[in-house]
């Protein structure tokens, strides 16, 4: 500001609901699932994601606990760090009864992450959700997205991600995830711990300014990034990635993938995210398939 002090912009975002909004500017039917408090920013998210074309009778509101807040501080390469505002807050108070049956049970892509597993309440709202999805034979896709300022410690949320991973079809880890995970620095070390515990039909593994890889059956494709000269921060760019690559399955299926698809794949998804990048904010600024494809 003028008097020096750091000014802050509510951008309306969250993890999964970003990925949604991929979803929906790509054409596909999506609807939210989670709480927020019934205040002013409650009142904004949920002005936001009925704007962008969201489902949200699945958005339920707390009357007594506020909405949680993530601060984003950028740092000039792009790079951020968050500041939470959240114990107790209203995503954390998600109960089991609030979970939409009927809305799930017509979902072809189920999609989740860690951030809604970090207290015991809404982690029983979110596996008794998961479970209704498997049961109607969703795909599951699922992104760890761990944020360590949230867990009590991280025993805990590698316990959460361990669940994720038995259930899913569909994993999107971030580089720095894999290595906490495994301890293997090299990602193919990584993914191959992951397979011998667990059977999951597509690993992606995002690096960052190193691109993308996806490990499929035998195949392990990887893809080089689209830098852009005016990117401004990367919030949200893995969220716009994984958007992406549910579009490309909602699409071709998740079987008989070829090489050359999985490289279709993560070009398309790389070329989004990087778009992203060049925005301030998520939820309310994802790029459109011509813009995509132009980059391309």
């Amino acid at each position: 500001s003028s008097q020096g002090n750091p000014l802050f912009e509510a951008n309306p975002g969250g993890a999964p609901c970003n990925v949604l909004a991929m979803l929906t500017k790509l054409g596909h039917k999506t609807a939210f699932i989670g709480k927020v408090g019934n205040d002013f920013f409650g009142k904004q998210l949920e002005d936001a994601i009925k704007e962008i074309g969201i489902n949200v009778t699945g958005l339920r509101k707390d009357d007594k606990v506020h909405t949680t807040l993530a601060l984003v501080h950028t740092y000039p390469d792009g790079d951020r760090d968050f500041s939470f505002y959240r114990d107790p807050r209203a995503d954390m108070m998600l109960t089991e009864e609030e979970i939409p049956e009927e809305l799930i049970l017509e979902t072809r892509i189920f999609h989740f992450g860690t951030l809604s597993m970090t207290h015991e309440k809404v982690r029983r709202a979110i596996k008794k959700a998961v479970a209704i999805a498997k049961q109607a034979g969703a795909i599951i896709s699922f992104d760890p997205n761990i944020r360590e300022p949230l867990w009590n410690s991280m025993d805990e949320a590698r316990e959460q991600v361990l669940y994720g991973l038995g259930l899913c079809h569909i994993l999107k880890i971030s580089d720095n995830e894999i290595q906490w995970l495994t301890g293997e620095e090299d990602y193919s070390d990584g993914v191959n711990w992951i397979r011998e515990r667990y059977q999951i039909p597509l690993i992606l593994v995002s690096m960052g300014r190193e691109g993308s890889r996806a490990y499929y059956n035998e195949m392990m494709v990887e893809v080089k990034p689209f830098l852009q000269d005016n990117t401004i921060e990367t919030t949200g760019a893995g969220d716009t990635f994984c958007g992406c690559v549910l579009h490309y399955v909602c699409e071709h299926g998740i079987n008989g993938l070829k090489e050359e698809n999985l490289a279709e794949m993560l070009t398309f998804a790389n070329a989004a995210a990087s778009i992203i990048t060049t925005r301030k904010g998520v939820l309310r600024v994802m790029p459109e398939e011509k813009e995509i494809k132009l980059l391309i």
